[in-house]
């Protein structure tokens, strides 16, 4: 297998999908090229997935915001007979490493969630419109639409056959979304999740496992009614430009990752990847028709497009880094002139989109599985939605007082309207929230320091650090504390860190990516699904896994 993963796409290189836009609906067809899986070994028969399928999807939902915002349904489609989606290829799963199991696992996951909550966040709806197999992630695929459309016909079903046929979960939601989202009675999911051959029709109707079961001679015609339908009570304003999103200007280095805005420098003795956001050089645009006519060029879009490649690309290449440091450098007050722009026009197509994209890529970091800190050095810009990323860490290192030959602003943090749940988390509470579950009046009091450029004394004092140091302490500090991280178990710290960041309610969310992915991390180890006679290893093959029988 290659070991370099790039994210970055777009229409002109895909092979998997097509798009049809016609006016307000998109038909969005699934179309999987057979021979064009991202590693060697394997075929994507069936409309089945590996990872490349899906950073195409994922680029698809991307572009459909903020290239085609007149866009209000999303129809989900085949381009095959007979079959929907077979779900993640079952030969790439046994032959793939557990680390990209397990990243791919995740990737899934947030993508499902992206266009899951596309209706709520950017007024789009997503349709799945089944004929044929619908199977495992295919079904998963079809959960994360906002609707459910079934043909009634000899082939068509739903099924998450996982357990019984491989051993595993379902890893991209199935379990949960059966029960939390589509009610369906828990005896009755018991069942489903248990056999191999799905449900069909009418039976899958009454289960709730699909929302409409229809003739398959008028399968076609109710469709583009459903979606004409949906796209009439959209709430989603009218659009009819978008802007378009081009390629990252990006240098993948030995030890270094550089983009515009963002610089990373990797320190593989100490497994430590320092990532350092700049803040803005230009004043903010003066409306968001200038910011508009910026596009993808404009400061906080292109910021977020970066990070969010940064942390894809860490995540998946980058497996022995076990440590990620967040610094950044730049004038505090500038980024919040160019944050206030956005949040003062909420109601703005695209201003919403860009600050969206910032709660969807502050998400990626908070499921992470690397232990994160930041350091708040002289010169940051750790102010607002940057800031997020203070209480999205598990730990926060600030500079006290001036450093001999530093001749750079005093370190200061700066709150402001964004860090009161405009950007919450997966447990649907703001960071500061889950970081003051037990103090919610303090919470409340935080908000009278909004907009205050808060050094350390006062950081520490409103218990927004971990740890403030002065010039004597920092480097020694610092360094211990990163060989110590280092040094612990990377499973042991897994753990740890997934346990203790999702504080406060459960919700849909975080059982699928603490509860689900923890379980299925398990899973991927065992020799019952990855074992040489697990189920995973003998699939095709006519014989079934062997198992180890012990409940453990």
């Amino acid at each position: 297998m290659p070991k370099f993963i790039d994210f970055q796409t777009d229409p002109s290189k895909y092979r998997h999908w097509k798009v049809e836009y016609e006016g307000p609906v998109a038909n969005l067809i699934m179309d999987v090229d057979e021979n064009g899986g991202l590693f060697e070994g394997y075929e994507l028969k069936l409309n089945s997935y590996d990872l490349g399928v899906d950073i195409e999807l994922s680029d698809i939902v991307q572009r459909m915001r903020f290239e085609h915002p007149e866009v209000k349904v999303v129809v989900m489609k085949s381009g095959k007979d007979k079959v929907f989606c077979a779900g993640a290829n079952i030969r790439m799963l046994g032959a793939a490493a557990h680390s990209h199991k397990v990243n791919f696992c995740k990737f899934t996951n947030e993508t499902r969630n992206a266009f899951e909550a596309a209706a709520k966040d950017s007024g789009q709806n997503y349709i799945a419109a089944i004929r044929g197999a619908c199977a495992g992630g295919g079904y998963e695929l079809a959960l994360a639409c906002n609707h459910i459309m079934l043909t009634d016909d000899s082939t068509s079903a739903v099924g998450l056959p996982e357990v019984p046929l491989l051993a595993v979960l379902p890893g991209t939601g199935g379990l949960t979304r059966v029960t939390d989202k589509r009610k369906v009675r828990r005896d009755r999911a018991d069942i489903f999740c248990s056999i191999e051959e799905g449900i069909k029709g009418k039976r899958a109707k009454e289960w709730r496992l699909v929302d409409e079961v229809i003739a398959n001679s008028k399968f076609d015609d109710a469709v583009v009614e459903r979606a004409q339908e949906f796209a009439a009570n959209s709430q989603k304003p009218d659009v009819s430009k978008g802007i378009a999103l081009g390629a990252l200007n990006r240098s993948i280095g030995e030890d270094s990752a550089t983009y515009d805005l963002i610089e990373v420098e990797l320190d593989r003795k100490g497994r430590t990847a320092t990532i350092t956001l700049k803040g803005p050089t230009e004043d903010a645009p003066a409306d968001m028709a200038a910011f508009e006519a910026q596009g993808d060029q404009a400061y906080m879009l292109k910021l977020v497009r970066e990070l969010e490649d940064t942390i894809l690309h860490l995540r998946t290449n980058e497996n022995e880094l076990g440590l990620w440091v967040f610094k950044t450098q730049g004038d505090p007050e500038k980024f919040a002139a160019h944050e206030a722009l956005l949040m003062g026009n909420p109601d703005h197509w695209l201003a919403n989109e860009t600050l969206e994209y910032w709660k969807r890529t502050l998400k990626r970091v908070d499921v992470t599985s690397r232990s994160l800190a930041a350091f708040i050095e002289h010169g940051s810009c750790f102010t607002g939605i940057l800031a997020e990323l203070l209480f999205s860490v598990d730990r926060t290192y600030m500079m006290e007082d001036e450093f001999e030959g530093d001749n750079r602003p005093t370190a200061t943090i700066a709150l402001s309207d964004a860090n009161f749940g405009r950007f919450p988390m997966g447990n649907d509470i703001s960071r500061l929230q889950t970081r003051f579950l037990a103090e919610p009046e303090h919470l409340e009091s935080l908000k009278s320091s909004i907009g205050e450029a808060l050094e350390a004394e006062d950081a520490d004092e409103l218990g927004l650090v971990t740890m403030i140091l002065d010039d004597i302490d920092w480097e020694d500090e610092v360094r211990i504390f990163i060989e110590e991280r280092a040094s612990f178990s990377p499973d042991a710290m897994t753990g740890m860190e997934a346990n203790l960041r999702f504080a406060g309610p459960e919700t849909m969310e975080t059982r699928i990516f603490g509860r689900l992915t923890a379980w299925q991390n398990w899973i991927f180890n065992r020799p019952n699904a990855v074992g040489s006679e697990g189920a995973l290893q003998r699939y095709g093959t006519g014989v079934r896994g062997k198992y180890n029988m012990e409940r453990v």
